[in-house]
């Protein structure tokens, strides 16, 4: 996965930024302290640490991508930037007040390892505040009309709310609240599901090329035959009734707030 985010990260901030009620509820969820130290795990190319800190909070970066790396240095040189994976962050223990992470649960070798690791290098009270989404939230993506298999894939590797329950409670973690979140018109990140409302996002290349799930696990076939499918329904209208069946409770994506339990 490295080597593709190596990929994507070469253009990455042309359609991949941070967006500004995103980064709220961030704030909202870890209400980080001024004097406080705090983590950004799969930072990518550092568009939420970098927001992060302009609003005057401390923040490092670490990432398994090079280049990634260097766009968020590129971003801002008064972040330090580290290069290393979820379950081996290089971080003192208990040096970190709070950790956040953004769309990259699905992208960890070993979930379990990665939490023991935050528990290890977390203050006692310190917050972890993860923006992922579910398998069943991603069933509910019109995206799956048009991409099946890429969706299928897309929803195989990403963890259930119990996977992530069971993986935090064997590293002395506990998930304390969850908050859903459903996709805003103005979203200015423009992730997997950033479609949802103006579907005509999808023909954008450049958009494509910042999903990981269309670089990585779409085939050129599927992605031709799904974008011919969705031009065709858009310009019949039925995509509207496509839409529309899709329609769930669920949420499109989810805020999971995380605390350590052996403090």
């Amino acid at each position: 996965m490295a080597t593709i985010y190596n990929k994507i990260g070469r253009n990455y901030n042309q359609t991949r930024k941070a967006d500004p009620y995103l980064t709220k509820q961030f704030l909202k969820h870890l209400n980080p302290q001024k004097d406080g130290l705090y983590l950004d795990v799969g930072c990518g190319t550092g568009n939420y640490t970098n927001a992060l800190q302009q609003k005057g909070f401390q923040f490092i970066g670490i990432d398994p991508s090079i280049e990634m790396l260097k766009q968020a240095h590129a971003l801002n040189k008064n972040i330090e930037w580290n290069f290393a994976p979820a379950e081996k962050t290089n971080l003192a223990h208990q040096s970190i007040d709070g950790i956040i992470a953004t769309l990259t649960i699905h992208h960890w070798p070993n979930i379990t390892r990665a939490f023991s690791e935050f528990n290890y290098i977390l203050k006692p009270n310190g917050k972890i505040v993860i923006f992922s989404s579910t398998p069943e939230q991603m069933q509910g993506y019109w995206l799956n009309h048009y991409f099946p298999k890429m969706m299928s894939d897309s929803i195989t590797q990403m963890p259930s709310l119990a996977v992530l329950e069971t993986a935090m409670a064997n590293s002395g973690l506990k998930i304390s609240a969850t908050e859903i979140y459903n996709i805003q018109p103005n979203l200015e990140d423009q992730f997997l599901y950033c479609g949802k409302h103006n579907p005509e996002l999808y023909f954008d290349e450049s958009i494509r090329n910042g999903i990981s799930s269309f670089c990585a696990l779409a085939n050129k076939t599927e992605v031709e035959q799904g974008l011919h499918m969705l031009r065709n329904d858009i310009d019949s209208g039925k995509i509207h009734d496509i839409i529309k069946s899709y329609e769930n409770s669920l949420g499109d994506y989810l805020y999971i707030i995380a605390e350590k339990t052996n403090v």
